[in-house]
């Protein structure tokens, strides 16, 4: 992808469609293998760099709808088996791609529209599904994962936790389909806030893909080459469809808009999604043979978080993010009082006035011992989901119950801080839950604790946070990622006063800057 811009295949609905087929069409991977792997072989012949298995829908809700829950492995098995046998035969270097598809299920809308908190499965559920998919695939011989058509970064989360539950590390490109024009998801989210969310797994791509032609997905590829960090990837579908349903662009004309996109430096690979066929790919070949991909940019070193928007932490110039506290059941009577209530609808209003007065991060905390923490984060944290004055904002998930911390993560669409952790209880542990928040997408509070205790001197300060840094740093945690809580207390009117853990604020300060 430095060297040139790559291609991706075609859709292979529309030429399955186009030979009279119709229904499950990732079930003619068991009962027409033939078929499949000729649609391999047509995008190949028409230059095609990387090949899409035919598993889109090989998983265990997709495949419900036709009773062959049981049958989605094998599915995916053979479906990559027959890409790969044809990619090998190609006689020069094809990728095979293993197609993973949203699933008609979304892990952050509600399913009853009285009940934001109501949702089809769970996080866990949809990280299992994707599991199975994901370790057939591999199994069958792909060479990356393609996690494409996303609608809800909660659903690509789970995803990307699976493949680094089965095979952390393993090349994957995650594409987005756009809810509309200006480039919010169907949950609401900004792309650059889904792209926060999900750029903790080292991705090999991001991108677009599906919703619009290539013409109208031009200034939303724009956005994505502005802040990607890794190679962009587009792949449109043949324009819009018309009054029909269909669509019928041109493969000239989608080059060309491909072409400019190119020329403009915005992408890495092309290809073409619903009704785009070898024709289109080969004009697309020949629309961007001479030109340059764009350039690998620098990586980021700012702290990113996000809830539908990106909110950035910028510390080196001193600029001050507000967090919210009044979600906080310790902290707050009138808070703790709804939760117990169980009105999580005026609980919510608290969040969005801390949000209107200024506050960028909510901090939601449910230590309390009336209550089921895990199950009150949980209710809360979806809630919020579907409320779109307060899931604008990032969420800091605050709780010394890991369970809690859990909850929190994995019912959050966005990119959250968890506050915190600490090496109280051994080095062991801290590692592997820094390895768990870090799979889950959030960076990491780390309060000043190790195994004897509360660090209250200002040397034991030092060491215990720069021998966490190492630990985590070591594990591969982006130092940008990791945030230090001192554990200081600032007295009375603000005068430099000595606090009871033995510190002086003014200390503090001029250590931590």
């Amino acid at each position: 992808m430095q060297e040139r811009i790559l291609l991706l295949d075609g859709a292979t609905g529309t030429l399955l469609q186009r030979r009279g087929l119709s229904g499950n069409f990732d079930h003619l991977n068991l009962t027409a293998p033939d078929v499949v792997a000729d649609i391999h072989r047509s995008y190949i012949a028409a230059g095609a760099d990387i090949i899409e298995t035919n598993t889109f829908s090989s998983n265990r809700i997709s495949q419900k709808e036709y009773g062959l829950e049981e049958q989605a492995s094998a599915l995916a098995r053979e479906g990559a088996r027959i890409a790969r046998a044809e990619a090998d035969r190609a006689g020069r270097k094809v990728w095979v791609a293993g197609s993973i598809g949203p699933t008609s299920k979304s892990l952050t809308l509600a399913t009853d529209l009285a009940d934001g908190s109501t949702r089809a499965l769970s996080f866990d559920d949809l990280a299992a599904i994707y599991r199975e998919q994901i370790d057939a695939l591999i199994e069958g011989g792909v060479d990356l994962l393609l996690i494409e058509t996303c609608f809800d970064a909660l659903n690509a989360k789970a995803a990307l936790y699976a493949v680094s539950c089965v095979a952390e590390g393993f090349p994957v490109i995650v594409s987005v389909s756009p809810g509309d024009r200006a480039g919010r998801t169907l949950t609401g989210q900004t792309l650059e806030a889904f792209y926060t969310a999900v750029r903790h797994y080292p991705l090999t791509a991001f991108g677009l893909n599906c919703s619009l032609g290539a013409e109208q997905l031009l200034p939303l590829v724009e956005q994505v080459a502005g802040f990607s960090e890794v190679p962009v990837i587009c792949y449109p579908n043949a324009g819009l469809p018309n009054e029909m349903g269909l669509y019928d662009e041109t493969p000239e004309k989608m080059a060309a808009s491909i072409r400019k996109m190119a020329e403009a430096g915005l992408v890495n690979i092309v290809g073409g999604c619903c009704g785009t066929t070898p024709e289109h790919i080969a004009a697309e070949k020949a629309a961007v043979a001479t030109l340059s991909p764009r350039p690998f940019p620098e990586t980021n070193t700012l702290l990113r978080v996000s809830g539908l928007q990106t909110v950035t932490l910028d510390v080196a110039h001193n600029n001050f993010t507000l967090i919210g506290e009044r979600t906080n059941v310790a902290g707050s009577r009138k808070f703790a009082r709804l939760i117990a209530a169980g009105d999580y609808d005026t609980a919510l209003q608290v969040a969005a006035d801390q949000i209107a007065g200024g506050a960028s991060i909510i901090d939601i905390n449910m230590d309390d011992a009336m209550l089921d923490g895990p199950a009150a984060m949980d209710r809360f944290v979806r809630q919020i989901q579907n409320d779109p004055a307060v899931a604008r904002a990032a969420l800091m998930i605050d709780s010394s119950d890991w369970k809690c911390i859990l909850a929190g993560l994995k019912n959050a669409q966005g990119k959250c801080i968890v506050n915190s952790i600490s090496l109280k209880e051994g080095e062991e542990a801290f590692l592997a839950k820094a390895r768990e928040i870090r799979r889950l997408g959030a960076a990491m509070v780390v309060m000043a604790f190790d195994e004897v205790g509360q660090a209250t001197t200002y040397e034991r300060k030092i060491a215990v946070c720069e021998r966490a840094f190492r630990l985590l740093t070591r594990a591969g945690i982006p130092p940008q990622e990791i945030i230090f809580d001192v554990n200081v207390l600032s007295v009375g009117t603000g005068i430099a006063e000595h606090d009871r853990y033995g510190i002086d604020f003014i200390e503090a300060v001029r250590w931590i800057k």
